[in-house]
């Protein structure tokens, strides 16, 4: 059984960063187990930048679809997601101190 996949890849801006978002929302989706998305979300450039929901600046995050719909898609379910996170304390520590040049 070969089913046809439907990625959808957006590319957006969040904070100066470039970021791909791959979604897939028939990742696995049987008659007998409820659906579940694939969402991707990956540094374009500036390259090797963390990100509040990853140091790799890669995350894959499995879902249900109804999450990403109620978020309004998956752009807007990342850029709520990535704001979400970045009212941490640790992600402002991490950010202010990438500011700050390091003489040592």
């Amino acid at each position: 059984m070969n089913r046809k996949r439907h990625i959808i890849v957006e590319t957006i801006d969040w904070q100066g960063i470039a970021l791909s978002v791959s979604y897939e929302p028939k990742w696995l989706s049987t008659e007998r187990a409820h659906p579940v998305a694939h969402l991707q979300v990956s540094v374009v450039g500036p390259e090797c930048v963390p990100l509040p929901i990853t140091e790799t600046g890669y995350r894959s995050h499995f879902l249900s679809p109804e999450e990403i719909a109620e978020a309004g898609g998956a752009v807007e379910y990342v850029r709520a997601w990535l704001d979400y996170a970045a009212q941490s304390p640790e992600w402002r520590r991490r950010k202010e101190a990438a500011r700050q040049l390091s003489l040592f």
